[in-house]
């Protein structure tokens, strides 16, 4: 066998191997890349989720208030026609509104008794004996969620408990009295 015949034979192995040895690590950069791709498209839709939520986060509470001001005006009691027409129309607004929040996936929280802090903003606290302490005693402004969070949180009157009476606290404790 001559010398050119011999490596012939042998060349091409070590060649191969570098081949190989490069494809294997083109392949493993594309699974890479792949994989960025696809880090990249998550993060980059969880960023514009984030993004609309954040806008319509701030129209759906600027509604809700809305929703308290046609809340007050039925509140509000009507003797005349023309009252108890207008009282029917913003009724029928409120419902339209409600409507519309509610296709939004937008819920009232659900009234209590109970003071949930992931639910609720305690505004004031009541001395009450009727109440056990910690007990919700009035809601002031309702609570709304959003696709299961809390959108705005139920503005609550909490029970707390009763003030000692006069007698107890003694004269310099007691309140003044009007006369």
């Amino acid at each position: 066998m001559s010398e050119s015949e011999s490596n012939a034979g042998t060349e091409p192995a070590p060649e191969l191997e570098r081949l190989k040895a490069e494809r294997d690590d083109l392949l493993a950069q594309l699974a890479r890349a792949r994989a960025d791709y696809q880090n990249l498209r998550k993060r980059t839709q969880v960023d514009i989720e984030n993004s609309v939520r954040r806008s319509l986060e701030g129209l759906l509470q600027g509604l809700l208030v809305t929703v308290d001001h046609l809340d007050f005006a039925l509140a509000s009691k009507v003797e005349s026609d023309d009252g108890k027409a207008l009282h029917k129309g913003v009724e029928l607004t409120r419902m339209q509104f409600q409507q519309v929040l509610a296709q939004e996936n937008v819920q009232p929280i659900a009234e209590a008794r109970v003071f949930d802090p992931k639910l609720h903003e305690a505004v004031a606290m009541v001395p009450s004996s009727s109440h056990a302490t910690g007990e919700i005693v009035a809601t002031l402004r309702r609570g709304w969620t959003w696709r299961g969070q809390v959108l705005r949180a139920a503005q609550v009157q909490v029970a707390s408990a009763p003030a000692a009476s006069a007698a107890e606290n003694g004269p310099e404790n007691s309140p003044q009295q009007a006369n």
